[in-house]
């Protein structure tokens, strides 16, 4: 009676120590009450061990999967080393009242099935884990196993062909997939067909591995490579290619000049700006004439004034701070400017800074003597100075005690030299040097004895007069003489300014 389920394909419920077994029935033993699956799988994945035997006691619950036909049970002997395959899966029997199986059909998936995938590896060099629950199987079970390891060979020829033309006749017949796909299956199956065992445990060693890469000898061998084959170079690193700023011209068809402007005497002193190009001092003779003749041609003072207040008051303004300091959220931060002024055209030159610093929202305090007459130029820039909102002041002692944020100097002039013995200069220079502000000369003269007042900047008009240290760093601002002035004076002159009205100066 029990040789008929010989064959059978059932699952076989241990509990959630052992876990569920499906199988095909081997053997099975009424007097040890014990039974014998080939091929069996655990929990859905396929077992190591070829059979596994079970006691009575261990089984929870046993559900049949598939009943063979008449006469199969007869050939189960030639079929018992088969694996299980597919064929069953996917069909679950469940028990009725009069204890007849009953058997349901699902359609087959392949994330359902355990799938049938040769190993490449040799079966005798693995090793079998057996759980402590399989090892209280009986001994022909392990007489089994190893016979089926011995026979592994054979083993794999008949799986072969019985995978291919034995099926049961309930098993739905699955769909016929193209060519296409069934050579990247069994691709799949060769690339991923190993044990998890046969997996390496070591890391890879990427330190190692880069250690060994000689990266020196790799470029060297590149370079020698390229210099034969006159390839592009990568270049080497003391043959780094020539780096221009934003600026420089790149494409230079000729050599660059930097004696632009040659003057018709001997210079006593040199200046370059921050390109490099020279620019060489006048004398206050020359100076006074290339201011003449360009006045001759229509450069007139007022022109003249007006160009010297805007390039003076824009150096104050970025010597005060710039945008960072004149902003409208820095009302209460408003900077406060001194201008020291003489009755002369200095002077005038400085009133004309001194309206456009008040028109920039600067705090302006100009201090001019009183005189009884005064000249036109001066009178007509007070003019405009009044209707602004700096203040006018000719007493020293309505100057601030308190230290400004600049100074600027129009004191000093070649033509009136005996101002300097007046005891309202002597007190101008004597207030400047105590409020300890920066101080900024604008178009200072060149004086044989000591300056009263040093400056910290000097601003020039034109071109440079040899000033010395007591000047401070020398700026040059463009006042609008054209260029055949200058030649007509015998200078010859190419423009330094560039895109600027005001650029500084160093002794060359």
């Amino acid at each position: 009676m029990a040789t008929d389920w010989l064959g059978s394909i059932v699952s076989i419920n241990c509990g959630d120590s052992l876990g569920v077994y499906q199988g095909r029935v081997s053997a099975v033993d009424q007097v040890s009450q014990t039974i014998s699956l080939t091929r069996p799988f655990h929990n859905g994945v396929k077992c190591l061990v070829p059979e596994v035997t079970f006691r009575a006691g261990d089984i929870t619950e046993l559900k049949i999967l598939e009943i063979p036909g008449p006469g199969e049970n007869q050939h189960f002997g030639d079929l018992h080393q088969t694996e299980l395959g597919p064929s069953g899966v996917g069909c679950q029997a469940g028990v009725n009242q009069n204890g007849t199986g009953k058997l349901v059909k699902k359609p087959a998936s392949s994330s359902s099935a355990p799938q049938n995938i040769p190993k490449r590896t040799d079966v005798k060099s693995q090793e079998v884990a057996v759980s402590p629950q399989q090892q209280q199987c009986s001994k022909s079970y392990v007489d089994r196993h190893m016979e089926s390891l011995s026979q592994s060979k054979s083993f794999r020829r008949r799986h072969n062909s019985w995978s291919s033309s034995s099926r049961h006749p309930n098993q739905a017949t699955p769909k016929k997939s193209g060519l296409k796909n069934g050579q990247m299956k069994n691709k799949d199956d060769e690339c991923f067909g190993d044990d998890i065992e046969e997996i390496p445990d070591t890391d890879f060693d990427f330190e190692g591995n880069l250690a060994l890469f000689d990266k020196a000898a790799v470029f060297e061998e590149i370079d020698t490579y390229e210099r034969r084959s006159g390839t592009r170079s990568r270049g080497i690193p003391n043959e780094r290619p020539a780096r221009y700023r934003h600026d420089e011209n790149i494409l230079e068809s000729e050599p660059i000049v930097y004696r632009r402007i040659t003057v018709p005497h001997s210079v006593s002193k040199e200046f370059c700006t921050d390109s490099g190009l020279v620019v060489p001092s006048v004398s206050y003779e020359l100076h006074k004439k290339l201011l003449s003749v360009a006045e001759k041609h229509g450069l007139t003072l007022e022109r003249r004034l007006e160009m010297t207040g805007v390039c003076a008051s824009q150096m104050a303004l970025t010597l005060l701070g710039g945008p960072n300091r004149l902003n409208p959220k820095n009302v209460h931060q408003r900077p406060t400017v001194a201008l020291l002024c003489g009755p002369h055209v200095k002077g005038a030159q400085g009133i004309s800074c001194g309206r456009h610093l008040a028109n920039h929202d600067v705090q302006v305090i100009l201090f001019l003597p009183n005189f009884v007459k005064m000249l036109e130029s001066i009178t007509n820039e007070l003019s405009l100075f009044s209707k602004t909102q700096g203040q006018q002041v000719s007493s020293l002692k309505d100057l601030p005690t308190s230290p400004v944020d600049l100074v600027i100097n129009c004191l000093d002039c070649p033509e009136n030299a005996f101002l300097r013995d007046q005891p309202w200069y002597k007190a101008a220079v004597a207030w400047a040097n105590q409020n300890r502000a920066p101080v900024l000369s604008i178009d200072p003269p060149v004086h044989e004895v000591e300056q009263g007042i040093d400056a910290k900047w000097s601003l020039a008009l034109g071109l440079p007069l040899p000033l010395g240290e007591h000047a401070g760093r020398v700026y040059l601002c463009d006042i609008g003489i054209p260029q055949q002035v200058f030649q007509e004076v015998g200078i010859n002159y190419h423009s330094p300014f560039g895109c600027k009205f005001v650029i500084p100066l160093h002794s060359a």
